[in-house]
C-alpha cells in the first residue's frame, strides 16, 4: 500500500522535514525555516552521560518539543503512539497508511539501510507513506535522498532501538484543518517565547550558559577518559554535517528572521537577522576547529574553538535579549 500522489516535502533537518510532510498532507505548506521558528526551536545543549561515548552538542530545543510547538502554534492536533510491542507499533502505522494517512516516525538511523554513515542516533525522524511485503517507503532529509526505502525488518529494529534520545516505537500524525491563526501573531509569540526560554535556561548546560560551559570543558577533551582523536573529529563532523550543534540551526533561524522581516517590516528583525548571519559563520568555524583538533591531535585548535564559543554565547545572548524586548512591545 502506497499513498497515491504523495509529494515529498524536502528539508535539511529530520524533524522539520517530517512535520513538513505531515502538514503538506493537510494542505499547509510553510518553509522549513518558518516551521523551525514557529516551533521555537533555537537553543543549545551540552549533554554528557555515562551511556554516551562522547559529549553531545545540540543546537536546538528538545526532541519532540519542536513538533508539539509547531502543532500548538498552528492550532492543529497531534496524535502520538508509543508502545514497547513491535507488532502493535507496526499495526498502528499500517492502519494509518491503509487509510491514506502519512505517519511520522522517530527512530535510530543506524539501522536504516540507506544510511551510509553508521552512528547510533535514536533521535532521527522520517515520514512513512507506503509499504509492501519487503520494504517501507520513507521521506528523509534531502541529504539522505529524500524519497528512500528500507526493509521492514530494519525499520522495526530502528523504531524499537534503545539508548539516549530513544522513544519506544514513537509514531505520530497531524490532523486538523481549522482556519490557521494570524501568521504575524504566531511569529511574534514564537519569537518571544523562544527568546524568553533561551535567556532563562533551567540548568547550566542549556542555551548561552551551555555554550559557555562547552567553551570551558572543551579544552580538556584530550584528557577525558575514553576520548580518542577520532571521536573528537566525529563530533566536529556531526556538528556541521548532521547539524546537531553546528551552523544548520543558526542558518535556519537566520532564514526564519529574514523571511519574517520581508513579510512584516514593522517587526524590525533585520539587525537580529544580520547577527545570526555572523553567528552561523562562527559555528562553522567551531566545527572546523574541532575537526582539526581531532585530525591533528591539537589542543591549540580546541582552545581556538573555545574562544569562538565564548564570543558566540555573548552574541547569542545579546541578540535574544533584543528579540525579547522587541516582541514584548508588540504582544
Amino acid at each position: 500500500m502506497i499513498i497515491n500522489n504523495f509529494k515529498p516535502y524536502e528539508g535539511e533537518n529530520c524533524e522539520t522535514t517530517a512535520v513538513g510532510n505531515l502538514l503538506k498532507y493537510n494542505g499547509i505548506v510553510l518553509s522549513e525555516p518558518m516551521l523551525f521558528g514557529i516551533g521555537e526551536g533555537i537553543s543549545f545543549i551540552y549533554w554528557d552521560s555515562k551511556q554516551m561515548g562522547f559529549p553531545f552538542l545540540g543546537g536546538r530545543c528538545k526532541q519532540d518539543v519542536l513538533t508539539e510547538k509547531i502543532v500548538k502554534n498552528l492550532n492543529l492536533n497531534i496524535e502520538v503512539c508509543q508502545t514497547t510491542s513491535k507488532s502493535k507499533a507496526w499495526e498502528n502505522v499500517k492502519s494509518k497508511i491503509d487509510a491514506g494517512i502519512p505517519v511520522g516516525l522517530k527512530l535510530d538511523s543506524y539501522y536504516l539501510e540507506y544510511f551510509t554513515h553508521k552512528i547510533h542516533f535514536a533521535g532521527h525522524y522520517v515520514t512513512i507513506y507506503g509499504y509492501d511485503d519487503k520494504f517501507a517507503y520513507l521521506i528523509d532529509t534531502a541529504q539522505q535522498g529524500s524519497s528512500v526505502k528500507t526493509s521492514l525488518s530494519s525499520l522495526s529494529d530502528a523504531r524499537s532501538a534503545k539508548g539516549p534520545m530513544s522513544s519506544p516505537n514513537r509514531s505520530f500524525i497531524i490532523t486538523g484543518k481549522n482556519e490557521l491563526p494570524n501568521l504575524r501573531e504566531i511569529i511574534i509569540s514564537a519569537i518571544y517565547n523562544n527568546a524568553y526560554e533561551y535567556l532563562n535556561p533551567p540548568i547550566q548546560n542549556i542555551s548561552f550558559k551551555g555554550i559557555r560551559k562547552t567553551a570551558k570543558v572543551i579544552v580538556n577533551w584530550f584528557e577525558k577518559p575514553g576520548i580518542t582523536p577520532e571521536l573528537i573529529t566525529q563530533t566536529g563532523v556531526l556538528m556541521e554535517k548532521a547539524g546537531t550543534g553546528g551552523a544548520l540551526f543558526r542558518n535556519m533561524y537566520r532564514n526564519f528572521l529574514k523571511e519574517c522581516d520581508e513579510l512584516y517590516k514593522d517587526l524590525e528583525l533585520n539587525s537580529s537577522y544580520k547577527n545570526f548571519c555572523t553567528i552561523a559563520h562562527m559555528w562553522t568555524e567551531v566545527s572546523k576547529m574541532i575537526c582539526s583538533a581531532g585530525q591533528n591531535s591539537s589542543k591549540q585548535d580546541l582552545q581556538r574553538a573555545s574562544d569562538i564559543l565564548m564570543d558566540i554565547a555573548t552574541l547569542e545572548e545579546e541578540t535574544m535579549k533584543t528579540l525579547l524586548s522587541k516582541m514584548q512591545l508588540r504582544k
